[in-house]
C-alpha cells in the first residue's frame, strides 16, 4: 500500500546537508525565483478571490480557504479538486502537468514565480533521448527548428564525441535556451487545460486519507489545495522535499562558477568545446545565432556566490583554460553560482513524489540536468494516469489499488538508479578535467586518445550522455523489488511468469510502421502494441493502440507511453500477451467495452 507516513517516520533521523545554492485534447501532441509580496487581509471579513474561493482570516492571523457562495444563493459546491498537484513550473513540472492534462486528468500547477518563464538561458543542452520523448508529444521538430543542432563535442582539447553515430532520428546535440523549452511546454500545458497558479508559494504539506493537501500563499491569502497525488518538481531547494522530511545528502563540487551569454569575435572552430588546465575549467557552446554560452571555473578565484561578476573575470578564466578568450564581448547575461552533487534517498513518500532537481542535482558537465528531469517526468506521468484510471474503474477495489500502487513504486525503482548514474557521470567529467597532480595532462590526453580511437568507447560515452543507451530493469510492475524497503507486490497472473524477454525495459527506437512512425503513434499517450506485418487485428481497445511493423521481423512488442519496452515475445500471437496487457494496462474498462461495441456496430 502507499507509504502515507513522512519519510522521517520510515527512516532513522539524520542530518540533512544544506541545499545547494541556486543554480482537454485526447492526445499528447503539442500545437524558481522570488514571488511578489504575498500580502494579507487586514480585516476579519471574508473576501472572495478570483479563483472563486473564499478566504477568511483565522484567529491566529492566518487565512483559511473554502468555496465561496454563488451570488444570490447559499454555499455552492467547490470546483472539482485536482487529481494531481504539481509544484514547480520548470521544464520537469511543465512536461508532467501537460502529460496529465492531455490524458484528461485534472491537474493544478503551483509556481512561486509571478510570470510563466524568464529570459535567462540556464540549461542549454537537449540530448537525443529527450528529443525522442518530445517527439512522442509532437514537440521535437519545433524545438529543433528553434535551436542549433551540433554534430560533435570537443572535450579537454582532443577528445571528440560524435552524436552522429547514435541510432536515433536525432543524431545530434541540440543547443537551445531552457526558456525556449519552457515556453513550448507551457503552451502545451495551457492548451491541455492545466490550472496554473503563478505567484503561489507552497508553505505546508499534509497527507490525508486518499490524498494530500498543501497550503499556498498568494497575494490574496493562504489557500488550501487538495489532490490525490502531489509531485514536487520545485528545484534544488525543494519545499516539497523539505516538508516530506526527505534529506538531500551529497557534497559541493564546484564553487564560484561564472556563467555568461556573450558575442565572440573569433569563436572556436568547434561549436561545443570543453577544456581544462587543472587550475581552470571552461566551456564554450554556440547557440547558432551569434550568441555563445561560456562557463568557467578558476581554482584560485573562489568568491562568495553573491559576489559580483565582471566580464573581465570570465575572459581571464576562459583564456587560462583554453588559451584564448575568443574576443568575448557584449554579455546579455552574467552570473555566479555553485554546483553540488546530491540525491534524495527516496523519490516517493506515500502519495507524494520528487522529480527533477528536487530529487537530484549535479555539476553542469555533460548538460544532463534538464534532460534527466524531463525523463523523470516522462516516466512518472503515465504511471499516475494509469493509477488514476485504475482507481476510477475499480471504485476502490483492493487488488486494483495494490496493483496501481506497485506500478507507482516502479518510478523510484527505475529513475533513482538513472539519477545516481547521472551524478556519477557529470562528476567524473569534472574530476577528469580538474586533475592537477604531475602527469594529469598526460592522463587527459590518454583518455582523449582512447575515446577518439576506440569507436565502441566513443559510442558508449555518447550513448550514456545522450540517454539513448539507458534502460530500466526487465520486470513487470510489482514483480521487481524496489531498492528501498525490499517490498514485493506481485500482480495477479504474473506469479509464475517466465523470465522476461531480453528487450524488456530497453528504449525502443522509432520503428517504421505500415502507417507512419512509432513515435507518432505514441502521441496518443497510450501503450502501443506493435505486431508483425500481417498479424491479426485485435478488437479495438482504448487501453492501447495497435500498429503494424513495416520491418521483416516477427516480433510482438508492447511499448510503454515513455517509449520503453514493457513486454516482448517472438511471433504474431505469442503466449502471455493477454497477461502482459492486463498487468500493464489493466482489464478492459466498461468504457473500453462500450467503445468496442460501438466500433463493431459502425462496421
Amino acid at each position: 500500500m502507499a507509504r502515507s507516513r513522512p519519510y522521517s517516520a520510515l527512516h532513522p533521523a539524520s542530518d540533512t546537508p544544506p541545499d545547494p545554492n541556486n543554480r482537454k485534447p485526447p492526445t499528447r501532441s503539442g500545437s524558481s525565483g522570488s514571488s511578489g509580496d504575498p500580502g494579507s487581509s487586514d480585516s476579519p471579513a471574508d473576501t472572495v478571490g478570483s479563483d472563486g474561493y473564499r478566504t477568511s482570516s483565522g484567529d491566529d492571523g492566518s487565512s483559511r480557504t473554502g468555496p465561496a457562495p454563488a451570488p444570490g444563493q447559499g454555499e455552492h459546491r467547490a470546483p472539482p479538486e485536482p487529481e494531481v498537484l504539481v509544484v514547480g513550473a520548470g521544464p520537469t513540472g511543465l512536461l508532467l502537468a501537460g502529460d496529465l492534462a492531455a490524458a484528461g486528468r485534472r491537474v493544478t500547477l503551483v509556481e512561486e514565480r509571478d510570470a510563466a518563464v524568464g529570459n535567462l538561458t540556464r540549461a542549454l543542452v537537449v540530448h537525443a533521448r529527450t528529443l525522442e520523448q518530445l517527439d512522442a508529444r509532437g514537440l521535437a521538430d519545433e524545438l529543433v527548428e528553434a535551436g542549433h543542432p551540433i554534430d560533435r563535442l570537443r572535450l579537454f582539447g582532443n577528445a571528440t564525441l560524435h552524436p552522429t553515430t547514435l541510432p536515433t532520428r536525432f543524431p545530434f546535440v541540440l543547443i537551445v535556451g531552457q526558456y525556449v523549452v519552457e515556453r513550448l511546454l507551457e503552451r502545451r500545458a495551457r492548451a491541455a487545460g492545466v490550472d496554473f497558479r503563478y505567484g503561489a508559494r507552497m508553505t505546508a504539506l499534509r497527507h490525508r486519507p486518499g490524498g494530500v493537501e498543501i497550503e499556498v500563499r498568494q497575494p490574496d491569502g493562504v489557500h488550501t489545495l487538495r489532490a490525490g497525488y502531489l509531485v514536487g518538481a520545485d528545484g534544488a531547494h525543494s519545499t516539497v522535499r523539505r516538508e516530506l522530511g526527505v534529506p538531500f545528502p551529497g557534497r559541493p563540487v564546484l564553487r564560484s562558477l561564472v556563467l555568461a551569454d556573450v558575442r565572440l569575435d573569433a569563436p572556436p572552430r568547434d561549436p561545443f568545446v570543453v577544456s581544462a588546465s587543472g587550475q581552470t575549467f571552461a566551456l564554450v557552446g554556440s547557440f547558432g545565432d551569434g550568441w555563445y554560452r561560456v562557463m568557467g571555473w578558476d581554482r584560485n578565484r573562489q568568491l562568495p556566490d553573491d559576489a559580483p561578476v565582471e566580464l573581465a573575470e570570465v575572459r581571464e578564466t576562459v583564456r587560462s583554460a583554453m588559451g584564448s578568450d575568443f574576443g568575448m564581448r557584449d554579455p546579455r547575461w552574467i552570473s555566479r553560482f555553485r554546483s553540488d552533487e546530491r540525491q534524495a534517498p527516496a523519490y516517493r513518500v506515500g502519495r507524494a513524489f520528487l522529480a527533477g532537481d528536487a530529487a537530484h542535482v549535479h555539476s553542469p558537465a555533460g548538460g544532463l540536468g534538464l534532460n534527466t528531469g524531463l525523463q523523470d517526468a516522462a516516466n512518472l506521468s503515465w504511471k499516475l494516469v494509469r493509477a488514476l484510471e485504475a482507481a476510477q474503474a475499480a471504485g476502490g477495489e483492493a487488488a486494483s489499488a495494490r496493483a496501481a500502487d506497485a506500478l507507482l513504486d516502479t518510478y523510484e525503482a527505475e529513475r533513482r538508479p538513472i539519477g545516481a548514474l547521472m551524478v556519477r557521470t557529470s562528476g567524473a567529467l569534472v574530476r577528469l578535467g580538474l586533475l592537477r597532480y604531475p602527469g594529469s595532462g598526460a592522463v587527459r590526453t590518454l583518455a582523449a586518445t582512447a575515446v577518439n580511437r576506440v569507436r565502441a568507447l566513443n559510442q558508449r560515452a555518447m550513448g550514456t550522455v545522450s540517454g539513448i543507451h539507458l534502460s530500466y530493469p526487465p520486470a513487470s510492475p510489482g514483480s521487481q523489488e524496489p531498492h528501498r524497503r525490499g517490498r514485493r507486490a506481485p500482480l495477479p497472473g504474473l506469479g509464475g511468469a517466465p523470465a522476461p524477454h531480453p528487450l524488456t525495459g530497453k528504449r525502443v527506437p522509432d520503428l517504421r510502421l505500415t502507417s507512419g512512425r512509432l513515435y507518432e503513434a505514441l502521441r496518443e499517450g497510450r501503450f502501443v502494441l506493435v505486431t508483425p506485418r500481417g498479424a491479426a487485428r485485435r478488437p479495438a481497445d482504448r487501453r492501447f493502440v495497435q500498429v503494424e511493423s513495416a520491418g521483416p521481423g516477427r516480433r510482438t512488442l508492447l511499448v510503454r507511453p515513455d517509449a520503453h519496452i514493457a513486454w516482448a515475445a517472438e511471433g504474431p500471437e505469442p503466449a502471455g500477451l493477454e497477461e502482459a496487457l492486463t498487468a500493464w494496462t489493466g482489464p478492459p474498462t466498461a468504457r473500453g467495452r462500450a467503445d468496442k461495441d460501438r466500433i463493431r456496430a459502425d462496421a
